[in-house]
């Protein structure tokens, strides 16, 4: 998958979490959960946009570690859809999968960038010898 699928795979996801937090019931729990999972759910796509757009590898590696985080933040707050019960159980099963999904593809992105990193400074320590 490309960065540019990957965009879209993360836009499509955050669309439909707003879609999903639009069915919860109203009141503090449904207002509270929904706009916690909403900020999450739709920083992950943002902040990923973001990374492609770093001005280091440094930075690249920093930001998809906040897409991470805001993938297991999104996931956190489906399972406590889940397991109390709120939400459309098919949409809710759907999110869960694909906010797993999302945070191993990152988890996986960022640790190849920090290997490559660390990969690139040995080899330039063995060439400046």
């Amino acid at each position: 998958m490309d960065k540019l699928e990957l965009e879209k795979r993360t836009k499509r996801f955050a669309l439909r979490i707003i879609a999903f937090v639009a069915t919860l019931p109203k009141g503090r729990i449904g207002d509270v959960i929904g706009y916690q999972l909403v900020k999450a759910g739709t920083s992950v796509g943002a902040n990923y946009r973001e990374a492609n757009r770093a001005e280091s590898r440094n930075d690249f590696i920093h930001k998809i570690g906040i897409v991470e985080k805001e993938s297991s933040e999104s996931r956190y707050w489906l399972e406590l859809c889940d397991e109390s019960g709120l939400g459309d159980t098919e949409e809710r099963q759907w999110l869960l999968q694909e906010a797993g999904e999302l945070l191993a593809i990152f988890t996986s992105i960022g640790r190849t960038s920090k290997s490559n990193r660390a990969e690139a400074a040995s080899a330039k320590m063995s060439g400046a010898r």
